[in-house]
């Protein structure tokens, strides 16, 4: 079977989706990459994630032509592409319609980054793309909200903010590797969540100071980042 850890590992963060509740019945999906070889591993489209095996998910090179696989690529494959042509770093895309989120892109609101738990995986508020126009809809859709979602991070780095908000759709998030988008997808429910709340208590709230911002993020994923354990050089 073509791709079988690839398979496993993106089994694995469409089920991790689940298990943090982040999708509604099929809507969601997991992909990742093997870059070496080109190609993509992604959900089958509205397969139900309780019957879903490694040998249903579909291999897709970056066009989106599948290259392996007998059911049908998720609806949202031409995104997932997109982006993965865009971003060179990234290794796994998860798109969720998880509630906190998707209502902030409802909203077609970014979310500021009011606290420390923000911080400390995004380095900066989660962008929103632009409404997309009739044309864009009437067309290629999935393949513009890809381009949607590049525009937006023409002056972010996407490694420092794994996450957007597509308007009036919902988020994506992205990784190293697909468990780590699926984990990165978790954190953006937690902070549109608290950040929902925290405008409740206080609509005069005030975004994180850069310093204390800089400071969370850095610890963590900074060149001299200290958070955590040393790895080992074994």
């Amino acid at each position: 079977m073509l791709l079988a850890a690839l398979r496993e590992q993106v089994l694995e963060a469409n089920l991790d989706l689940v298990r943090r509740e982040l999708v509604l019945s099929t809507f969601g999906n997991a992909s990742g990459i093997a870059r070496d070889d080109g190609l993509i591993v992604i959900k089958p489209s509205g397969v139900p994630y309780e019957a879903m095996k490694p040998e249903h998910l579909v291999v897709t090179d970056l066009q989106g032509k599948v290259v392996q696989g007998t059911l049908r690529p998720s609806s949202d494959l031409p995104t997932h592409a997109a982006l993965y042509r865009a971003f060179p770093s990234i290794g796994g895309i998860a798109h969720t319609h998880s509630e906190y989120a998707t209502a902030w892109a409802q909203a077609r609101k970014p979310i500021p980054c009011f606290g420390t738990t923000h911080a400390d995986y995004f380095h900066g508020p989660i962008p929103l793309t632009d409404s997309m126009a009739d044309d864009e809809i009437k067309g290629e859709y999935e393949a513009n909200t890809g381009v949607a979602i590049i525009r937006a991070f023409k002056q972010i780095d996407p490694q420092a903010v794994p996450a957007v908000l597509v308007a009036n759709h919902g988020p994506f998030a992205w990784g190293a590797d697909p468990r780590k988008a699926a984990e990165n997808a978790w954190m953006l429910e937690a902070v549109a969540r608290m950040a929902y709340f925290t405008i409740g208590i206080n609509p005069r709230a005030s975004s994180v100071s850069k310093t204390l911002h800089d400071r969370h993020f850095l610890r963590k994923h900074g060149k001299e980042a200290y958070y955590g354990q040393a790895r080992s050089k074994e």
